[in-house]
């Protein structure tokens, strides 16, 4: 049987490898077309200078101890040289860092960019896909370390050529003996470097479940429930088995990087040793002259030093670009859903049908809907009520193509969804969500994240029809407070300018969010009420029934005296429509909606015929 890390290695090569390095130089080569070229220059001239300083050694001193004439003109070659294998690492080092920014912003970009192609919500629900959406964000930071790699190998191999050039004009045979000592390290390096990175995605879980815990711990979201119950010590405790579960892998892998280079440390020293014997005892015999010693010792150092150098770089190259291959993975990624990219969603004018829908979220998991069969006619408001996981958030997830249904179909005026291109079927849409977002930024950007084009009329406006005007013109900065206290936004923010809302006020906040939408053809509101008060609920739903009257909308909620004004109210259960009616008329069909409106008003001591 396999072991787990061998199919962690698999993962990563060759042509992964290959695939990622390709990747890399396109993008390195578009988001710095100027400096990439002036880089590859500069890095030629950089590996030449030491060779030429070598020989214009070599020449000095056989000149000097041979007596053969003038010195001068190889004196200002060797000083030239030696400028240039001073200077030019600074240059480089400059170049490289402005390449490295370039491409990891372009990079960055990119890949957030690949990220928001994905259609719908399944890749973002997918464990494997948040590691690896990780893990290619670690990977586009670490581009310079790539521009590092490229520069290393191009200069090593420069380098190495050169100098055993040189070595093979003075001793062919130590020429191999060399050779044959740096194959060894290039093989162990390479294939440490594989089993690091397989290692690393192997143990990905750990440090994101790390970060979870984290987060519960330092953060304000559980921070009363925490302490209320006294769970933090369990919950370090298991942010801490995490940590040491990854650094046992980590200390294996440690182990064994110890062991092989410590051992290639020890063969690179026995074979300096036998090349310097070698040229002491060849110099003592006359077969070199000095300056011949001298261009060997340099010779020697700098074959070891530039063999130093490639293995690093192919090393810690592969490293990053095998990192890379994350990146790779996510920009090149098909979407979670087809794209339709032609076509627009018409105006509604008859209505959204859902015909013998069938949906579950995964192969293994039960069904949601059985052959759901519903209308939500153009100008109705429609009520959706059922016991929790009757599938009505689901619905609404359907409805806005978050997943496409199993089987069966979702029409739009007739025309199936699926056949729409997404932006534009969901530009039709507004909506308040039980699980709306509290975005940690101004309050007139919490508002204007509902249309981007409103004018600050318009995201006033829809404060005041969302009741929450006054509470944030009276906030210490207006609408441009940042509602949090997390960090400060802008120039003019400090931390202590920043308010944080309650939960009803951050409920009306998204009211105001989806108002601000004006002139869609659907208005979805999802339990909007749900984190207000009984006097602010009773608002709420009277701003909202004038809001949509003479419009569609599609109300969900567990308080079915919100829904009793709907036209008509759709009763879940079982994956399909279990009653359908107005108030009226399901409360005298005395069926399931008519007992629960009855025990739900029976709470509120209301007498109900």
């Amino acid at each position: 049987m396999t072991a787990p890390e061998d199919h962690g290695e698999r993962r990563f090569g060759a042509r992964a490898l290959r695939a990622s390095a390709a990747e890399a130089i396109a993008l390195i080569c578009r988001a710095a077309p100027v400096e990439v070229p002036v880089f590859l220059v500069m890095t030629v001239a950089g590996s030449a200078a030491p060779i030429a300083t070598a020989w214009l050694t070599k020449l000095v001193i056989d000149r000097l101890t041979g007596g053969h004439g003038e010195v001068g003109v190889l004196a200002l070659g060797l000083a030239a040289a030696g400028f240039a294998t001073a200077a030019l690492p600074a240059a480089v080092r400059y170049a490289r860092a402005q390449i490295g920014r370039a491409a990891s912003l372009a990079g960055t970009d990119r890949l957030f960019a690949a990220a928001e192609r994905q259609v719908g919500l399944r890749s973002f629900e997918d464990p494997a896909y948040q590691d690896r959406l990780r893990l290619a964000q670690d990977g586009v930071r670490r581009v310079p370390e790539i521009v590092d790699g490229f520069g290393g190998v191009l200069g090593g191999v420069l380098s190495l050529t050169g100098f055993l050039g040189s070595l093979l004009v003075l001793s062919p045979a130590m020429t191999g003996i060399v050779l044959a000592a740096a194959l060894p390290a290039i093989v162990a390096e390479t294939l440490l470097t594989r089993r690091r990175t397989a290692m690393e995605w192997s143990i990905e879980h750990h440090h994101r479940r790390e970060y979870f815990y984290g987060q519960l711990l330092t953060g304000t979201s559980a921070a009363t429930e925490i302490r209320l119950f006294g769970v933090g010590a369990f919950l370090r405790g298991r942010m801490m088995a995490e940590r040491r579960a990854a650094n046992a892998a980590d200390r294996r892998m440690d182990l064994r990087e110890l062991r092989t280079e410590g051992g290639l440390t020890a063969l690179g020293a026995a074979v300096a040793g036998a090349g310097l014997w070698w040229a002491v005892n060849a110099a003592r015999h006359g077969t070199l002259s000095v300056g011949d010693v001298a261009m060997f010792l340099a010779a020697v150092a700098g074959v070891q030093a530039a063999l130093a150098t490639l293995t690093n770089a192919v090393s810690g190259g592969q490293a990053r670009l095998l990192a890379f291959t994350h990146f790779v993975a996510v920009v090149r990624a098909p979407s979670d859903l087809p794209r339709a990219e032609t076509g627009d969603a018409p105006p509604l004018r008859r209505g959204i049908e859902f015909r013998d829908v069938w949906f579950r979220y995964g192969d293994d998991l039960p069904w949601v809907f059985t052959g759901l069969d519903l209308t939500i006619p153009h100008g109705h408001a429609v009520a959706l009520v059922g016991l929790n996981g009757a599938g009505k958030t689901t619905l609404v997830k359907l409805l806005c193509r978050m997943y496409d249904p199993t089987r069966g179909q979702i029409l739009w005026d007739g025309e199936d969804i699926r056949d729409i291109p997404p932006e534009k079927l969901r530009d039709r849409i507004s909506a308040v969500f039980q699980d709306h977002m509290n975005y940690e930024m101004s309050a007139r950007d919490n508002i204007a994240l509902g249309d981007l084009t409103a004018t600050d009329e318009r995201l006033e406006a829809a404060a005041r029809r969302a009741g929450v005007h006054d509470r944030l013109a009276a906030l210490p900065n207006g609408y441009a407070t940042p509602l949090t206290r997390m960090f400060a936004l802008g120039d003019d923010s400090g931390p202590a300018s920043g308010v944080v809302l309650s939960g009803g006020q951050w409920q009306r906040l998204a009211l105001a969010r989806a108002l601000v939408r004006e002139n869609r053809d659907l208005m979805i509101l999802d339990e909007p009420s749900s984190g207000l008060d009984p006097e602010a609920e009773h608002e709420v739903h009277t701003l909202m029934r004038e809001h949509r009257r003479g419009g569609t909308s599609l109300l969900i909620s567990h308080r079915l005296s919100a829904v009793r004004d709907a036209d008509r109210v759709i009763v879940l259960a079982d994956g399909r429509v279990a009653e359908e009616g107005t108030h009226d008329t399901l409360l005298a069909a005395d069926g399931g909606y008519a007992r629960l409106f009855r025990l739900q008003a029976g709470g509120y001591q209301e007498a109900t015929s």
